[in-house]
C-alpha cells in the first residue's frame, strides 16, 4: 500500500498541494483526476519520489520512503515504472533498444536483456515492431513501447502521468484495454493521473478528486459516478 500522508508543497507565488491524504491499495488501479492546475502532476512527482514534499510523509508498505537518499533511494526508485503523457522516448534507438535501456542501465547481460525485451514486445502485442524506429510509429505504438520500457524492471507499481491525452479515441480505448489486462496479469499497482473522467470510468477502481491543491472527494469509482459529494466531481463528470 501507498500512503500518502499530509502531503504539502509549494513553489514561489503558488501552493500546489495543501494536506493531502490518500491510500492507494495494493494491486489496484488507483486514479487521481482534476482539472489543470489541479496539483495532479505535482502529486504524482512526489508519490514517485522524483520530489520532496514540503511537509508530509509517503509510506510504501508501512516503510516511509520520501526521506531516502543517494544509493537507498536509487533503490527504491527502481521498484517504479514510469509512462509519461509524450512518451519519452530516444529518438536515436528503435523500439527493441528502447526497451532495453533501462536493463542496460541496471547491469544486465545482454542474452537475458533479448530475452527480457521480446517478452515486453509480445506482452504489449508489437513484436513485429522490434526494429522500428520511433519516426516509424504511430502515437499508440509509441505509448506500447514506452509501457513495456516502464515495465522492463518488474517494477512494484506503474506511474501513469496523462498517458493516453495525446491520443486519438480509438487509440486511447485500445491502450487503457492493455493497462487493464497487464494489471490482471501481473497483479501491479498502478498510479494513474488524467483530466479524462473517460479514463477514470474505464480502468479505475477507487480514485480521488483534487481541486485546488486539496482533495476534496476520495471513493470507489462507482460511488463517485453514482452520487458524487461534490461540485468539483459533478463538474468533470458533466465535462
Amino acid at each position: 500500500m501507498i500512503v500518502l500522508k499530509g502531503i504539502c508543497k509549494a513553489y514561489p507565488g503558488i501552493t500546489v498541494l495543501r494536506n493531502i491524504d490518500i491510500e492507494i491499495p495494493d494491486n489496484s488501479i488507483f486514479g487521481i483526476i482534476g482539472k489543470s492546475g489541479a496539483g495532479k502532476s505535482t502529486l504524482l512527482r512526489i508519490a514517485s519520489l522524483l520530489e520532496k514534499p514540503d511537509s508530509g510523509e509517503v509510506f510504501y508498505n508501512s516503510k516511509r520512503v520520501d526521506v531516502l537518499k543517494g544509493q537507498l533511494l536509487l533503490e527504491q526508485r527502481r521498484k517504479m515504472g514510469m509512462i509519461f503523457q509524450n512518451f519519452n522516448l530516444l529518438g536515436s534507438r528503435n523500439a527493441f533498444e528502447n526497451i532495453a535501456y533501462p536493463l542496460e542501465i541496471a547491469g544486465m547481460n545482454k542474452k537475458e536483456i533479448s530475452k527480457r525485451v521480446d517478452e515486453l514486445l509480445e506482452m504489449v502485442d508489437i513484436k513485429e515492431k522490434r526494429t522500428a524506429r520511433m519516426s516509424e510509429l504511430s502515437g499508440g505504438q509509441k505509448q506500447r513501447v514506452a509501457i513495456a520500457r516502464a515495465l522492463a524492471a518488474n517494477p512494484q507499481v506503474l506511474f501513469c502521468d496523462e498517458a493516453t491525452s495525446s491520443l486519438d479515441p480509438q487509440t486511447t480505448r485500445s491502450i487503457l484495454a492493455l493497462i487493464k489486462d497487464l494489471h490482471s496479469r501481473l497483479k501491479i499497482t498502478i498510479f494513474l493521473i488524467t483530466h479524462q473522467m473517460e479514463v477514470i470510468r474505464e480502468v479505475c477502481q477507487e480514485v480521488a478528486v483534487l481541486e485546488k491543491g486539496i482533495a476534496v472527494e476520495q471513493a470507489a469509482v462507482c460511488e463517485i459516478f453514482s452520487a458524487p459529494k461534490t461540485q468539483a466531481a459533478k463538474e468533470l463528470i458533466n465535462g
